[in-house]
């Protein structure tokens, strides 16, 4: 089985920001009107900001959880780990924000990011069990919430007029 420490997934949270903060951006573009491509915008910062929180929060990990889980002389993990988070979430191969025409109401393109969000904390609760509890298994538990977050502010959105 193959394992990652805390250090390795958020790297991955942090390139999921990444995206996620590209397609929001997309996706304002092709928003129907200001408001519409300034809340976008807002979101595309807010995952910005979760990137940095996550930047940041991987820079306070202890060397035990920054440990090498399995020898990987070859960087196979590393390799891995980019196909995973480039197939699986916010794909730019397959960027959701692509089959966006424009003719969407904000309705819709929410719909579809909050899809995007569940997406997210579903990789992530995936993740954890790959995750040794000696390894940072817990702070996984801080990037869900985050995502969680992520839903909230949509749904609350999604719900006004």
């Amino acid at each position: 089985m193959i394992t990652f420490n805390a250090d390795e997934v958020f790297e991955m949270a942090e390139q999921i920001e990444r995206n996620g903060a590209g397609f929001y951006r997309k996706a304002a573009g092709l928003a129907p009107g200001k408001p519409a491509a300034s809340l976008l915008l807002d979101l595309a910062k807010a995952e910005d900001d979760h990137q940095q929180t996550f930047a940041h929060m991987r820079s306070q990990l202890s060397a035990n959880e920054r440990a090498e889980t399995a020898f990987d002389p070859q960087g196979e993990g590393a390799l891995y780990l980019h196909a995973m988070v480039q197939g699986r979430i916010f794909n730019f191969k397959a960027v959701p924000a692509d089959k966006l025409t424009g003719g969407e109401s904000l309705q819709d393109i929410l719909r579809i990011a909050i899809e995007l969000e569940k997406d997210s904390i579903l990789f992530y609760y995936t993740l954890r069990k790959m995750v040794p509890e000696e390894a940072g298994k817990a702070r996984i538990h801080d990037i869900i919430d985050q995502e969680v977050g992520h839903i909230a502010t949509l749904s609350k959105r999604m719900a006004q007029p």
